[in-house]
């Protein structure tokens, strides 16, 4: 399997650099997360092609939920993102590294985040190399149910916040309704757990286990690194409805809000 996870990185590495290419013209680093979910279908299609003996089946069936998730993100965030300004967070670094800029964005932002895809994406390669078992099993369809639970919940949070930021009378305003009412980022606690789903399907196959770094790493990343802290930083400056929010609402899993002192 290792020598499949090597084609996997190199496949990973040529897909980023071309993005760096594409974001040095565009002189937007931030085009690198509308790719993000799509590498990972990239990532899936080629572990498939280079397990000749995995378990068809299985192989089909991580290659359509990775590509169905992936995709629907990377539409999402183009749909979102283009046509305006380049993300803060890349517009600091451009400011922090001047002039050279250009070839640290490479290592910073396009190396960086083809690594750690690749590395969360092991449950992808162990699912699909392995030959047994020769048929989809518990694991996987409890992997496939946990899995539709998070992308249903991340599609539709990301769906409420789209229509929510639509209406102008909304502007400043803290979205607290829909699912957005049980967490602060329905978005990214889907994210999560469709992660989950994907190792769960990575159980059903010998030394699946050992994948668990991967949802661990990506859940971690979602609530402290790239997620829920960075934004939250953000809109705590942005919006005074929004520590009203965080003493009510749970930042990260579903739960019953609690009573606040200023929104009822």
């Amino acid at each position: 399997m290792f020598q499949v996870m090597l084609i996997g990185l190199l496949a990973i590495m040529i897909y980023m650099t071309a993005i760096w290419l594409v974001s040095l013209q565009m002189k937007n680093a931030g085009i690198v997360d509308i790719f993000w979910g799509p590498g990972f279908a990239l990532a899936a299609l080629v572990y498939g092609i280079n397990s000749p003996d995995g378990f068809s089946a299985r192989k089909i069936l991580v290659l359509l939920l990775v590509s169905v998730w992936g995709l629907r993100l990377g539409w999402h965030i183009g749909r979102r993102n283009l046509g305006h300004e380049e993300d803060y967070r890349y517009q600091e670094w451009r400011k922090t590294n001047g002039d050279s800029w250009w070839w640290r964005s490479f290592f910073k932002v396009f190396v960086l985040q083809g690594l750690i895809m690749w590395v969360v994406s092991t449950p992808l390669a162990a699912a699909s190399y392995s030959p047994t078992p020769a048929s989809l099993g518990v694991w996987d369809w409890l992997g496939v149910v946990v899995w539709a639970f998070g992308f249903t919940f991340e599609a539709v949070g990301d769906w409420q916040l789209t229509q929510f930021k639509a209406d102008p009378a909304n502007k400043g305003k803290v979205m607290r309704t829909g699912l957005w009412r049980y967490t602060r980022h329905p978005n990214y606690f889907g994210d999560a757990t469709l992660w989950w789903g994907y190792f769960l399907i990575a159980l059903s196959v010998p030394n699946g286990l050992l994948t668990i770094f991967a949802p661990i790493i990506m859940t971690f990343m979602l609530m402290r690194v790239s997620g829920v802290a960075l934004l939250e930083q953000k809109l705590k400056d942005t919006k005074p409805e929004y520590a009203d929010y965080i003493a009510s609402t749970n930042a990260f899993f579903p739960g019953v809000p609690k009573e606040s002192t200023s929104h009822h």
